[in-house]
């Protein structure tokens, strides 16, 4: 059976061999989850229970593959056969822990990919500057690519729901407001795609919803998305329904969310409202973190609401004229509308009247008291009396509005104050010690940064602002700032301390760097899926990218294991004489060890498949996580077996006439040494869970 030694001697030998590079390769993986655990708020609670998971499930399973695999490997290995009775009895126990391992060239996967790839790793020796060369050439063709990609602060969520949230100008009325909820609701109950609608107008009874009465909220509940209407599609004219289930999942067949958010968007074209979209969960974050209820806006900064409200018009009919405006939205934040009562204290004091006695009375008429509690069942409603519309609609029947006076006697209002109206501001933001308005801005089909990256010189070039006042972005802005601020830290340590473990395992600075060089290989793959994908840049694109830096480092690592032993062995064999003998050496290296090479690829592309074929809430966000992982993955793994041998073959071509000669006269015993660790190893690996 080709067996040298024992086979306790074999493990052991090939667990001292791999044990430092997987070590290493484990806690690497680990170590790059540092930048997400530095991460705060919102992305913090979304994605530091993932990065903690991983980077412990890393650091257990570097001890374990130094400790309890090798002994485990030592208790169930066993190559020689059971004998006990009965027989049948021992035949099933032979065949199922008793087998011999077969070489490369006897597997049929490994036999079947090593015809495939042989030639491709010859020809790419023999063209190896042509091979760099061109992998320097993707490489530079993807970075107008990756600065093509939008930006965004956390990945889109489909709640299933939608959150309709207009604004009207200040000093609309209870009823007005209520008229235009219903007008809008009806109108949004007619799309297929809705379930049913819950309209608000004005604020809770809690100092939680600072809302005024003239922004609505509409919570539209969506069917589910089998129910929505269908769109033609590639496979739509031809494809069975069984078919058509596989495709949906690449390519739906009906509108999209965000197609349905533009034609309810044209249906509520109503005159006097700003309309802002967005989702239920989503909306509330933003609201609760930086006081915007769009995904992005302006806050304006100064010591006069006048003037703040003046250039807040001026800043919404600039951002009109930007791409990809769906609606900005100025707080008139000086335009609220007053009715003021300046009493006459001698009139009162002359019938007897308090100013409580006064001020009750016209809250009573006009404002209303709750007299009584209707109850139907479980429900309570207030019956609350005051004068009727026509006797409050106007000064003039304010002023006839009859405050008790004592005894029998009632005076008209007009004889005890003079009532006027006014306008001033509605409400009252401070921020930082100064008064602060708000400019909402929706937009749509674009990224939040790119169009910051156009309205910003916009502003700054046409707007004229008042000496002491202030604009700042808010919204998702302040997050991906915050981010960036962060992550510019923290990456370079994490790439350095990287670096000192892959160092410390090779112990070598050209090997260090050959590894690192399957970075640029899966950034690759990672940036054009994200292209065709259509995805933008965002927290869980990063989280995604970081897991991708672990799995090129441990790729990397066994690559240029595989390859040293190949070389160590033509080394000893005195086959390193000439630049045929060193490709051959590359060549068994590479190709006759591809299998392990190609479960790796294989296990990590079945693992993330499900996280790509899945469908509905969440969804959006796991994909965006695994997509430049599934891209990089396989750039990588096509690039590093193209181009690590032509590189290898260039660096050791030059150490070949300086290392060569004094070894070619090893004996056979340590070639046989050599030939057998890399079987052994080669065999460990295969069945190891890092592989």
């Amino acid at each position: 059976m080709g067996r040298r030694q024992d086979y306790r001697t074999v493990i052991l030998s090939a667990v001292k061999e791999v044990a430092a590079p997987t070590f290493f390769a484990l806690l690497v993986i680990a170590i790059s989850f540092l930048p997400v655990l530095t991460l705060e708020a919102q992305e913090g609670r979304m994605f530091k229970p993932l990065a903690y998971s991983k980077t412990l499930a890393m650091l257990i399973a570097s001890g374990m593959a130094i400790t309890f695999d090798p002994a485990l490997r030592l208790l169930l290995t066993r190559v020689e056969p059971f004998g006990f009775r009965p027989a049948w009895l021992c035949r099933a126990v032979n065949a199922l822990l008793v087998g011999r391992i077969r070489s490369e060239d006897e597997h049929l996967l490994s036999r079947w990919l090593m015809r495939i790839y042989e030639p491709i790793v010859r020809w790419t020796l023999s063209w190896k500057w042509v091979v760099v060369s061109s992998a320097v050439a993707v490489m530079a063709i993807t970075i107008p690519v990756f600065l093509h990609l939008g930006s965004e602060f956390m990945p889109p969520l489909d709640e299933g729901a939608i959150l309709y949230m207009p604004s009207a100008m200040p000093g609309i009325s209870i009823t007005q407001a209520k008229a235009l909820l219903q007008a809008t609701d009806g109108i949004l109950r007619r799309f297929p795609e809705v379930d049913h609608v819950l309209g608000k107008a004005g604020r809770a009874e809690t100092s939680t919803d600072p809302a005024p009465l003239s922004m609505l909220e509409t919570l539209v509940i969506l069917k589910p998305r089998s129910e929505w209407r269908r769109v033609p599609t590639w496979y739509s004219s031809w494809a069975p329904e069984t078919a058509k289930s596989v495709f949906r999942h690449f390519t739906p067949d009906t509108i999209s969310t965000e197609e349905l958010v533009r034609l309810m968007d044209e249906a509520l074209k109503v005159p006097g409202l700003s309309n802002a979209w967005t989702m239920p969960i989503k909306g509330r974050l933003d609201m609760l973190s930086t006081g915007m209820r769009t995904p992005i806006g302006l806050k304006i900064s100064g010591a006069d609401l006048g003037r703040i409200e003046q250039v807040g018009a001026n800043v919404e009919a600039l951002l009109s004229r930007v791409r990809g405006t769906r609606g900005a939205f100025a707080e008139r934040v000086g335009t609220g509308y007053f009715l003021n009562f300046r009493w006459n204290r001698e009139q009162l004091a002359r019938y007897g009247l308090s100013m409580e006695d006064a001020q009750q009375a016209v809250e009573n008429a006009i404002g209303g008291e709750d007299v009584t509690t209707a109850v139907l069942g479980r429900e309570r409603y207030p019956v609350n009396v005051r004068y009727m519309r026509d006797f409050r609609s106007d000064l003039g029947a304010l002023e006839r509005v009859l405050v008790p006076a004592g005894g029998h006697r009632q005076l008209p209002l007009g004889e005890l104050a003079e009532i006027s109206t006014s306008r001033g501001p509605s409400m009252i933001r401070d921020e930082n010690g100064l008064l602060t308005g708000y400019v909402y801005v929706d937009i749509a089909g674009r990224d939040p940064e790119g169009y910051i990256a156009e309205a910003g010189p916009l502003l700054r070039s046409e707007l004229k602002l008042p000496t002491g006042y202030a604009i700042s972005w808010s919204g998702q802005y302040e997050a991906m700032e915050r981010v960036r601020h962060r992550l510019t830290r923290v990456v370079p340590l994490t790439l350095g301390l990287v670096l000192l473990l892959i160092y410390a395992s090779t112990r070598s600075f050209t090997k260090t760097m050959i590894i690192l060089l399957a970075v640029p290989f899966s950034a690759v793959g990672a940036v054009w899926f994200l292209y065709l994908a259509g995805y933008n840049l965002s927290i869980g694109v990063w989280v995604g990218l970081i897991a991708l830096l672990g799995i090129d480092a441990e790729t990397g690592v066994y690559m240029l294991l595989y390859l040293d032993l190949a070389y160590e062995e033509a080394l000893g064999k005195g086959r390193l004489s000439s630049r045929a003998g060193l490709h051959e050496a590359i060549v068994q290296g590479a190709a006759k060890r591809l299998r392990p090479k190609f479960m790796t690829f294989a296990t990590m592309c079945i693992g993330l498949f499900p996280i790509m074929w899945s469908t509905g809430t969440g969804a959006d966000v796991m994909k965006r996580i695994a997509a430049p992982m599934v891209g990089g993955i396989c750039t990588s793994f096509l690039l590093e077996l193209l181009v690590y041998p032509a590189i290898y073959a260039v660096w050791r071509q030059r150490m070949l006439g300086r290392e060569a000669g004094p070894l070619e006269t090893v004996g056979t015993g340590c070639v046989d040494s050599l030939q057998a660790r890399q079987d052994d190893l080669v065999l460990r690996l295969e069945s190891s869970g890092s592989l």
